[in-house]
Order: structure tokens, then sequence, then C-alpha cells
């Protein structure tokens, strides 16, 4: 069952692979680096991830990056087991450097231009966080991986993925999950969970949802920024989301 929250007009008729977001964010998750139970970093996903990323861009789509760094260390984590909260927030900064690199990597190998823009100093493998630069490096049709979150301790990379977005001028954000959109409940454990085609941002925050954090979704609802959020694992899906096609669920 899927039902609807926020309606919205009727999608204007497209031609096949016509761009309706010009410039997007993609958030990716470190464990989208990896077969589903595994850790580090998978060469064989991570290619499959590189050659969808190559079809989106060939659309002549503006493509931001930030990802998680799960696969590696994820700082909330070392916190609960007793570790220092900046110190282990720090680390995961750090784990996200690592998979900018490697994506960075699987793309350039297949002759897609990328640049890595960290926001912890880092000058030997990536370049510094400067918003100028970023924007220019996407108009010259470079795909830009945005790495170490915020640079900041105690915020998510959801956070980073919202405050990146705004600040480049991205038309959306794409959350790529290992589900088909947004439930009330989780499709895995629960057979009645619904899904939602549309949310609007305050539904997602009084509902308590778990896609992304109320820091991430305030920060989209005060710049009208809307959130795609869809499954990663089917193949076409980031290309089909910029081309506009109804898929996933949008929170807006």
């Amino acid at each position: 069952m899927t039902r609807t929250l926020a309606p919205t007009a009727p999608a204007a008729q497209r031609q096949p692979n016509a761009l309706r977001y010009t410039r997007v964010l993609l958030k990716l998750s470190g464990e989208a680096l990896v077969a589903e139970g595994g850790h580090g970093i998978d060469p064989e996903v991570l290619q499959a991830i590189a050659a969808e990323l190559q079809e989106v861009r060939a659309l002549g789509c503006e493509l931001a990056i930030v990802i998680g760094g799960g696969n590696i260390f994820r700082g909330l984590a070392g916190s609960a087991r007793g570790m220092e909260r900046a110190t282990a927030d720090y680390m995961g900064m750090l784990a996200t450097v690592m998979n900018a690199l490697a994506l960075q990597d699987a793309l350039e190998r297949i002759g897609v231009l990328t640049r890595v823009l960290s926001a912890i100093g880092m000058q030997q493998i990536a370049e510094p966080y400067i918003r100028r630069r970023a924007t220019r490096h996407l108009e010259k049709g470079r795909v830009v991986i945005f790495a170490a979150g915020t640079g900041n301790p105690f915020f998510t990379t959801d956070t980073a993925a919202s405050l990146r977005a705004v600040e480049i001028g991205a038309r959306a954000i794409l959350k790529a999950t290992n589900v088909d959109g947004v439930y009330d409940a989780d499709p895995k454990s629960c057979a009645t969970a619904t899904k939602f085609r549309e949310l609007t941002y305050i539904d997602f925050l009084n509902r308590h949802l778990k896609v992304m954090d109320s820091t991430a979704i305030t920060l989209c609802m005060e710049n009208t920024l809307p959130i795609i959020v869809f499954d990663l694992h089917t193949h076409g899906n980031i290309k089909r989301v910029v081309c506009g096609e109804d898929i996933g669920t949008v929170v807006h």
C-alpha cells in the first residue's frame, strides 16, 4: 500500500532522458559501498555505482556527492563504546575521506573527471572545501565529492549533505537507501508497513522517521530543498530520479 500526504500537480510530459534536476546532491551511505553484511569497500559494488554515475553525468546533470563512513568507522558507535564523542566523530570524518577517494578512483578509471573537496585540511590528497571552487568544478562538468562531513563533530553526514546542497544551489537531494522509499515502519520486519509517495517536511519530523536526521530535514525545509528517497540497488534508479520519474518518496 502506498499513500500520499502532500498533493502535487501532475508531472509535465518529458522527453526520455530529459533532465528534471540539472544539479543534484547525491547522499550515499558508507554501507552502500559493500555487499550486504560486508565491511570495508567492495570493488565490484564500487564499480557498479561508478557506472551509474557515469550515465547520469552523461545526461548533463551536474553531480555532487556526500558519502558516509559507516562501512569503516561510525562516530556514534565509537562514542557508545566509551570514546570521547568529538574524537569518535573526527575518526568517522576520516572514514568518509577514504570512501571519497575510493569513489573518485572508480569514477576516473572510467573517464569521469572527479574532485574530492574535504572539510578537514589534507592538501596532499584532497582540495579544501571552498564553495565557489565547488560550484566552478560542477560548471566544468566534474563530479564533486564532499568529504569529512561539515568538518565539525556532532553533525551527521545527512546534515553535511543538506548544508552542501544548499550552498551549491542543488535542485534536490537524492537520498539513496536500501529500501524503495520512506515507510511508516521498517518494511523488512513489518509486513504491514506503508510506503509514503510524498511527505511534507513537518510530517516527516512529526512522525520521527529515521531516514534522515531532524537537523538535515529542518535545513532543507528552511530552504525549500526537496529530498527524494529511493532504492540505490535497483539499476538505473539514479538516472530515473534526475529525469523526474515517479519513484521512491519525495519529501517537500
